[in-house]
């Protein structure tokens, strides 16, 4: 079993000008070859020597996906730091927070959406290093600037490979269910995620001609750590990144990625988009027509910037069926991802040969899964599960116990033995009738529709449950009436299967879209449960009995 940073330095050796990052800028791209970002690296190396920083000090990384973050990454690990990334969108008490549970002595800061008064979270204590400034981003008004540190600095020579049982990076997770939690993981969890995938070809990585991987959801998140960092390391291939959200389709069709990452509401996204230009029954009626849906299906594919993805997955939430047979009708077959940070990726994978609609795919080879009979929660076991919470060890007892992780995540497994998530365990509610509303699979069918691109099925206080909503930029082009109609009609639908005490009475349009900065979206675009109660609560009730089953919030 070997570290990243091993497979980085043999990849240097063995193909020095190979492309490594890539990184736009307008119509252009930067290109640094494995011998440049190593040279890169070695420096950096010495300028955190001559800091004065020693081998297990923790550093910190705040930054957008950029090169300079891989760069820092890979110095860190050279010098036998710990790394502890964080969400570039954090506001500064959140900030404030995860840099005094992570105990680091240095923080990279660098291409950032805005800056503000992030400062004000940092200690005066604290080393800062900023990365070189990219256009269109927030200037970070402190710290000292990577370019005068790293010119005419010599490469550092004494350094030694980390031992796989040393720590090599703390990860906080998105604190979807409470205060955010460091997650260690040792160079051994992640090099059993190559070892494995080397032996039993998982992901299908090992099939691939061209390794080209494109980075834009967090860095700091372990799906995007190891399905485009880790991979790429492994098979000595290239990451591009995105330069802003403007240009994102763009640098992702300039990258054409064999491999590709995305989270449901990304998919939904794709899909408004091409919907925004040709309606769906247009599009949908072009892609039933054998003589010419071949030729429309490469185009879209094309378009997307996908035309040469071999290995598509979806992740992080569940990705509605409805959204993966309509891609599977474009030749892409989205590969459902389950795992979790403490398991440093993932559990279960939908198998690559496999078109399966079920929701979570089958555990990857080295897994193991069960379903507890009392609650019905997942619990897993795997040398890639975490070595605990960092100066938690009570969170930790709560859910590593013997080696197995109780992931709070509710599910069955069929007579195939595949896994279907139903839901968090701790998201099933009790209306005011006193019955138990679970409510991910309501949410799933309801977002079939197009008009729709967030759900949040609630009722603590209500008879009957009701689901708040976001329209997507598809419902968002329609008027209020065409939008009651569909809707009407929608809601009936999607109650016909439904106990009499799950159905809805009522969907409510908000007035504001839910998102990362109003607190109400994790980073990865999960919807925050609790922030949702918090903020709608008090209205539920007269919400649910409105006469209209429909309504937009003023």
């Amino acid at each position: 079993m070997k570290s990243p940073i091993a497979y980085f330095l043999e990849w240097e050796k063995k193909t020095p000008n190979q492309v490594f990052l890539r990184q736009p800028k307008g119509k252009t791209w930067k290109e640094i070859t494995y011998k440049e970002t190593a040279i890169e690296v070695r420096k950096l190396l010495q300028v955190l020597k001559d800091m004065g920083l020693k081998k297990g000090d923790h550093i910190g990384i705040l930054s957008k996906n950029c090169y300079h973050w891989i760069i820092a990454d890979l110095a860190i690990s050279l010098g036998g730091y710990i790394s502890v990334p964080y969400y570039a969108s954090l506001p500064k008490d959140q900030l404030k927070e995860v840099i005094e549970k992570s105990d680091i002595k240095l923080l990279f800061a660098g291409k950032l959406d805005e800056w503000g008064n992030k400062g004000e979270a940092l200690h005066d204590e604290l080393k800062v290093i900023k990365f070189p400034h990219y256009e269109g981003n927030a200037k970070v008004d402190l710290g000292e600037e990577w370019e005068a540190l790293m010119k005419d600095k010599d490469e550092a020579k004494d350094y030694t490979l980390p031992e796989l049982d040393e720590l090599w990076t703390i990860l906080f997770t998105s604190g979807t269910t409470g205060s955010p939690k460091g997650v260690m993981l040792n160079y051994s969890n992640i090099a059993v995620v190559f070892r494995d995938e080397e032996k039993y070809n998982t992901l299908g990585v090992n099939e691939l001609k061209e390794f080209r991987f494109f980075s834009f959801l967090p860095l700091n998140h372990v799906a995007e750590r190891i399905v485009i960092e880790g991979a790429a390391l492994y098979k000595g291939g290239s990451i591009s990144f995105g330069e802003s959200i403007d240009t994102f389709v763009d640098n992702l069709k300039d990258t054409q990625p064999t491999v590709f990452f995305a989270v449901p509401r990304i998919w939904s996204k794709f899909q408004s988009g091409i919907f925004g230009k040709i309606k769906p029954e247009v599009v949908n009626t072009l892609l039933s027509v054998p003589l010419i849906s071949s030729l429309f299906r490469a185009k879209l594919k094309v378009a997307l910037g996908l035309a040469e993805a071999k290995i598509v997955l979806t992740g992080a939430a569940l990705t509605p069926v409805h959204l993966k047979k309509w891609y599977r009708k474009l030749g892409l077959n989205l590969r459902e991802v389950y795992g979790a940070t403490e398991a440093c990726g993932a559990v279960t994978l939908t198998p690559k040969d496999e078109l399966s609609d079920v929701n979570a795919g089958k555990p990857i080879a080295g897994s193991k899964i069960k379903i507890e009979d009392s609650t019905g929660e997942i619990i897993y076991f795997s040398e890639q599960n975490m070595q605990g919470y960092y100066k938690d060890p009570e969170k930790t007892a709560e859910i590593l116990k013997d080696g197995w992780i109780y992931s709070g995540d509710k599910g069955r497994i069929d007579k195939n033995g595949s896994l279907h998530i139903v839901g968090r365990v701790k998201d099933a509610f009790k209306t005011e009738k006193g019955k138990y509303v679970t409510p991910n699979p309501i949410e799933e069918n309801l977002l079939k529709s197009d008009l729709l691109e967030q759900a949040c099925v609630v009722g603590l206080t209500t008879p009957q449950p009701i689901a708040l909503v976001n329209l997507s930029e598809n419902g968002l082009k329609k008027d209020r009436k065409q939008i009651t109609t569909d809707l009407k009609q929608h809601i009936d639908v999607v109650n016909q299967n439904l106990a009499n005490y799950e159905k809805l009475s009522t969907i409510v349009i908000t007035k504001e879209p839910w998102s990362e900065q109003n607190k109400l979206l994790t980073p990865t675009l999960k919807v925050k449960r609790n922030k949702i109660d918090d903020k709608y609560m008090n209205k539920y009730l007269n919400w649910h009995r409105e006469s209209e089953n429909i309504i937009i919030e003023s």
